[in-house]
């Protein structure tokens, strides 16, 4: 079963190329003991597999600033069938998006994001852990609408 933080998972790897637990930890504010348990989840399902070598390139990291990084931690990557996967699921959200857009709709939810106000928007925003219960934006949303590009 794909959990929001599982999808986002793969929407980030697909991103990102490569990338470890503790920094997909950092950029959503989830504990890094939830992103493991995704990663454990994920990597039994033949999405995700770690990577291996001790050092890696800008290359095929994406996010990562230095021209070659040496590994301290456990990286992970899609696997072929992680990547036609995160395609799909990236392809859907792309429709859904453009269905909403269609009427304005989103354009309404980013206009209420900008304000603060997403309480007003109904749905499944807070149990998505995408707002707070004051209506502010959390940083997993951030990190979902990035790696999703919404």
């Amino acid at each position: 079963m794909l959990t929001i933080d599982r999808i986002y998972i793969l929407l980030h790897l697909r991103k990102a190329r490569v990338d470890y637990a503790g920094m997909i930890s950092k950029l959503t504010g989830l504990p890094l003991n939830r992103i493991n348990e995704n990663l454990n989840y994920l990597m039994e399902m033949g999405l995700v597999k770690r990577d291996s070598g001790s050092a890696i390139k800008r290359s095929r990291a994406k996010f990562k600033k230095a021209h070659e990084v040496h590994k301290h931690h456990t990286y992970y990557r899609l696997t072929r069938r992680g990547k036609l996967l995160a395609r799909k699921i990236a392809e859907e959200i792309d429709r859904v998006i453009d269905e909403i857009a269609g009427d304005g709709s989103y354009n309404y939810v980013v206009e209420l994001s900008r304000k603060g106000k997403l309480t007003e928007v109904p749905g499944c925003l807070k149990e998505l852990g995408f707002i707070t219960e004051s209506g502010k934006k959390t940083k997993f949303f951030e990190a979902f609408s990035y790696v999703a590009g919404i």
